[in-house]
């Protein structure tokens, strides 16, 4: 069954009764030499047991099947689930679990699933909810390795920018923290059907063994990273003050103390600025 074909996955559809999902944004992959590549890229083979998020009519997954021991993909939408056991039904590694990813105790799944195994995920993650997911994989702190997904390029550009950069975004200095970024290869969007209105790109996550900064509460530099993104276009004084509702005078002094220039952008700190500053002002508060 060739799961790029589109007249394919059409009668596939229909045989199940089965419609494209604008709530969970659907966008099934139809150029066959994508899902090749982003299963190269991810480095699997037979010692690993691979995470997928939203597997659609299993394309990615039957990549992932052929290189690893073994596939759990997780997949929100309750109709694709008999679909996927049509498609899949060759594939004796691969399991297909009916919840939202969110809500899924993944340290328990990867627990009883992965016994023995090195884990990844790979997926191509529905474009709405991208930032919530990949921070879910980050901030739990799960035996992954790496993580290798399809987003759209926006995202990966502001996943993979480097902090200090103009590209920054908050979820840039979060995913630093916790592991190496970069991006792999761009996708067009006559790659997909429907074809999306944007291209995509394929992104890793390489989870550091350690954090590369160690402030003295995470929790606090992460609050102090929210608020001055949340007015970017101030200066970090000014949107760190407001969003912490701390007097400015005690988040200046809090940058002073880091080395930072008054008049700096939010974007213009590094991660272990932040490390300093949210010790500074935990020190003060």
């Amino acid at each position: 069954m060739n799961l790029t074909d589109i007249s394919t996955i059409k009668t596939l559809c229909a045989a199940h009764g089965f419609s494209l999902s604008k709530e969970f944004g659907q966008n099934f992959i139809v150029n066959p030499g994508i899902c090749p590549k982003i299963a190269e890229a991810a480095g699997i083979d037979e010692r690993f047991g691979v995470l997928e998020v939203g597997p659609g009519v299993g394309v990615l997954t039957k990549e992932l099947a052929r290189r690893a021991k073994k596939v759990v993909a997780v997949e929100v939408d309750k109709r694709l689930p008999p679909l996927l056991a049509e498609t899949l039904a060759e594939y004796e590694n691969v399991t297909v679990v009916e919840g939202d990813v969110l809500k899924v105790d993944l340290a328990a799944l990867i627990r009883d699933e992965f016994p023995g195994l090195r884990v990844a995920v790979c997926a191509n993650l529905p474009y709405y909810i991208t930032s919530p997911i990949v921070m879910k994989l980050l901030e739990e702190r799960l035996p992954i390795e790496h993580i290798t997904v399809m987003v759209q390029k926006e995202a990966a550009d502001r996943l993979s920018a480097a902090p200090g950069t103009r590209a920054a975004g908050a979820v840039t200095y979060a995913v630093h923290y916790y592991a190496a970024p970069r991006t792999l290869f761009t996708v067009q969007p006559g790659s997909f059907y429907p074809p999306p209105k944007v291209t995509s790109a394929v992104i890793q996550l390489r989870l550091h063994e350690a954090p590369l900064v160690t402030p003295r509460s995470a929790e606090a530099m992460f609050r102090v990273i929210r608020a001055a993104f949340s007015q970017r276009r101030k200066t970090a004084a000014n949107a760190a003050s407001a969003g912490l509702h701390l007097p400015k005078e005690a988040v200046a002094e809090a940058l002073a103390a880091a080395g930072v220039p008054p008049t700096a952008r939010p974007e213009q700190l590094t991660l272990q600025n932040y490390a300093d500053v949210s010790d500074a002002l935990f020190a003060f508060r």
